[in-house]
């Protein structure tokens, strides 16, 4: 990969492991949404979602696709399309004895012009996540660097890999993905089934655990590039939806503080280091039927060792005032229970997405030529 590439946008990859049965438990769904910046300093005409692993028949959604209650047509107007590249494609590839999907947004090529009709264009961009789209609040158009994305399975991909799509330069109307990988980290949701409840008593509801890890240093040895989170969840008696999941919708709002602040920065001595701490794990109440989370990351401001990198913090969940820097996006997901009598669980539902705008960018070593790079 070419190294002057710098990349904005983290999306989350979630996976779900759990044991063969979950008691009181039929329905396991993880939903998500994410935004992505292209700064590749290339337009691009579409955005690929390879999963390693899985056949078409294990697709159960895409974002922009039919089905969603949303229109799944091209271009920006909101009573006809969500994104600019409307539904995606989804097909299988093979190479030996890898296997996988593709799920591919792509622009339509006109043969006549030998033109593109939609492009994302590159740039930087500063949004508060979910924004990206016909229905989000920044006025997505032509000229919006970003879009957003997302995609439902029935298993879980083995790999995930990420991919704006460019013209190839053979005027044919065919696309490549060559330089425009997007490197996405893959914090796992992993649901514990509790213990079996004495006959005649309820059923206690599955701990939810988060593994969120910081992103790996760029240089062997050092430290990696510091970040800030906070955690909110809460809590609902129903099932929540995937349009919900979208910034200034009640759910996302009134999300209550499962905690303040959290630095996450990996440390080559320390392979636990740099991520978020026990997990959180997330005991739902009785009547839960589903479990909200949303994630805001924060660039590290304050100073760091010039050694090893390492962040030279008073406190890693007290951050005072300086050494909280750019916002850098949110990540909602969600959690969803549908509770009856206990039954084997079937392959779990999961969702991949959410704005985790600019880690990457942010993983490069804090110099005076990283500053000037940075985006946000």
């Amino acid at each position: 990969m070419a190294t002057k590439l710098k990349f904005q946008a983290y999306a989350a990859t979630f996976s779900l492991a759990l044991l063969p049965n979950i008691a009181a438990a039929s329905f396991l769904g993880f939903l998500g949404n994410f935004d992505v910046v292209n700064d590749t300093g290339n337009t691009a005409h579409g955005f690929e979602i390879e999963l390693e692993g899985l056949h078409s028949s294990d697709i159960t959604d895409t974002f922009g696709g039919a089905n969603r209650g949303f229109p799944s047509g091209t271009g920006f107007d909101p009573n006809t399309a969500v994104v600019r590249y409307g539904a995606p494609t989804i097909t299988e590839y093979a190479n030996g004895s890898i296997f996988g999907t593709r799920v591919t947004y792509a622009s339509a090529w006109d043969a006549a012009s030998q033109s593109w009709l939609f492009g994302t264009p590159s740039g930087t961009f500063i949004t508060p996540g979910d924004n990206c789209w016909t229905g989000g609040g920044v006025g997505y158009n032509a000229g919006t660097p970003c879009d957003h994305f997302g995609v439902g399975t029935s298993k879980t991909a083995s790999k995930t890999s990420y991919s704006w799509l460019f013209d190839d330069g053979s005027n044919s109307g065919k696309l490549t993905n060559s330089n425009g990988q997007v490197v996405l980290p893959a914090p796992n949701w992993n649901v514990i089934p509790a213990d079996p409840a004495p006959a005649g008593q309820p059923q206690p509801k599955p701990v939810v655990a988060a593994d969120i890890r910081a992103p790996q240093a760029e240089q062997e040895g050092q430290f990696g590039e510091a970040i800030w989170v906070k955690v909110f969840r809460t809590e609902l008696e129903r099932e929540v939806e995937l349009e919900e999941l979208i910034g200034g919708n009640p759910v996302i709002e009134q999300a209550e503080t499962e905690i303040e602040w959290q630095l996450l920065q990996t440390d080559p001595g320390n392979p636990d280091a740099g991520k978020l701490e026990a997990g959180y794990l997330n005991v739902l109440g009785q009547n839960a039927e589903s479990v909200i989370f949303r994630y805001e990351f924060y660039k590290y401001a304050g100073e760091y060792d010039p050694e090893n990198h390492e962040a030279k913090v008073g406190s890693d969940s007290n951050p005072t005032e300086a050494e909280i820097g750019t916002y850098l996006g949110a990540q909602n997901g969600a959690v969803n229970l549908n509770a009856v009598a206990p039954v084997p669980v079937p392959p779990a539902v999961w969702l991949m997405g959410s704005a985790l705008l600019g880690l990457a960018a942010n993983r490069r070593r804090h110099s005076a030529a990283a500053a000037q790079a940075d985006r946000i």
